[in-house]
């Protein structure tokens, strides 16, 4: 597969996750905006979460699926389109101001993630020398991180700068208080219409385009089933980091917010704004990782990564002020190249049973749903949202031990009766 062949197909699967990453990046400006909305607890306000990434169990599946059936381009156009389905529903959703509306169409949207991303991240990583096929997907996740930066400071600015304070609500009549609201939900409708806009017109360009063909297994026998795949204890313990990965990445991202205006006593829009840092951070650890991966394995990183965030997770939950806010910068450069790189770990060397792996490291991303709501809880009983700190901390001690061990490649060998071999 010559460079020139791969290039312009490996932009059009790099802009996907920049895009899914802009999506997933405007839940954390989301929650604080609909907590207020709909007067909900810190564990009610998860559910954004939750609805988000119980599609991503629900749908990995049938995109895996999808994928083996019809190809890699049709997944892609159909998550594009399901996504852009889900984008839409915003507004219906802000007109009837119902809560499940909106966490209906958020599910909806990561069903739409779910297909995409159980297409991108393998091809991502074909499309190419397998040599710097871990390089090539982090470079790609780098376009996840710039949208980490972006979205909370621009999704800050159109919907949460239109608002209502506690104070202002207060004083209003119960008929007032209705409209206001009404008017605020309001704001969500353009960016989500704006979104699903741009989705669709993607999806068009993906219609009319080739993209070359990827050989997975050529030479080997097809995969029997998705429990056939479980044989490499390297996938297993990939799924098993993924699941505390992602779980601590969205409490990280998410609660940001919630975190920021109690540890550090500042605004909502001024915690977006650090948010926006903390996404930039993530995309500069991206490509530095990218680089170190030339001089050291990516295992090996992983695993220094992951020591380093518990350490700063415990900071995060002792201290007090803005450190605790610089501190959540840097767990987030450290948690930068953890998902691509577990997924390139995980996956690896797999063969035949590469869809269905890909699928079960996209099934293990339903730990966003579990995790925020263990932190959630631990914040609202203990009325302390930094000790809810504790669970990314037992999260990042999962994914060190995947960089130190889990990743190594054994497979479980099968029962073969004696008459085949004779």
């Amino acid at each position: 597969m010559t460079k020139n062949k791969t290039l312009f197909p490996f932009i059009l699967i790099t802009s996907l996750f920049f895009l899914w990453g802009f999506a997933h990046n405007l839940d954390p400006i989301l929650i604080p905006h609909l907590k207020k909305s709909f007067t909900l607890t810190t564990v009610q306000a998860t559910l954004v979460d939750s609805a988000v990434f119980i599609a991503y169990f629900l749908m990995a599946l049938p995109a895996g699926f999808i994928m083996k059936k019809y190809g890699y381009k049709a997944g892609i156009i159909t998550g594009l389109l399901v996504f852009a389905f889900g984008s839409y529903l915003f507004i219906p959703a802000a007109n009837t101001q119902q809560y499940t509306f909106f966490l209906v169409a958020l599910f909806i949207i990561a069903c739409g993630l779910t297909i995409l991303e159980t297409a991108a991240n393998p091809y991502a990583s074909s499309l190419g020398d397998p040599a710097t096929s871990i390089q090539r997907l982090n470079f790609a996740q780098s376009f996840n991180g710039l949208a980490a930066t972006l979205a909370p400071i621009i999704g800050a600015r159109i919907i949460l700068t239109k608002g209502y304070t506690a104070a202002q609500l207060g004083v209003m009549t119960e008929e007032g208080r209705k409209l206001a609201l009404a008017a605020e939900a309001s704001s969500v409708k353009m960016p989500y219409f704006i979104l699903g806009s741009v989705l669709v017109l993607i999806a068009l360009i993906f219609a009319f385009t080739h993209l070359p063909r990827i050989q997975q297994h050529e030479g080997h026998a097809a995969s029997k089933n998705i429990l056939h795949a479980l044989k490499h204890r390297h996938l297993a313990w990939g799924v098993a980091a993924q699941f505390f990965y992602v779980g601590a990445q969205v409490c990280v991202f998410s609660l940001f917010i919630l975190y920021a205006t109690k540890s550090a006593g500042i605004t909502e829009v001024k915690a977006a704004d650090y948010l926006g840092v903390c996404g930039f951070a993530f995309l500069i650890g991206r490509f530095i990782g990218t680089f170190l991966m030339r001089y050291f394995s990516s295992a090996s990183l992983l695993a220094a990564y992951g020591a380093i965030n518990i350490l700063l997770c415990a900071i995060a939950i002792l201290s007090h002020g803005m450190i605790t806010v610089y501190t959540v910068m840097a767990i987030c450069f450290f948690m930068s190249i953890m998902f691509p790189t577990i997924f390139a770990l995980g996956i690896k060397d797999l063969k035949a049973d590469t869809e269905f792996g890909s699928s079960l490291i996209i099934m293990s991303i339903v730990g966003g749903a579990v995790l925020p709501r263990v932190f959630g809880y631990i914040s609202d009983v203990t009325g302390n949202i930094q000790y809810g700190y504790v669970v990314p901390l037992v999260c990042f001690a999962v994914v060190a031990f995947f960089g130190l061990k889990g990743h190594q490649i054994k497979v479980k060998q099968e029962n073969i009766p004696v008459s085949a071999i004779l």
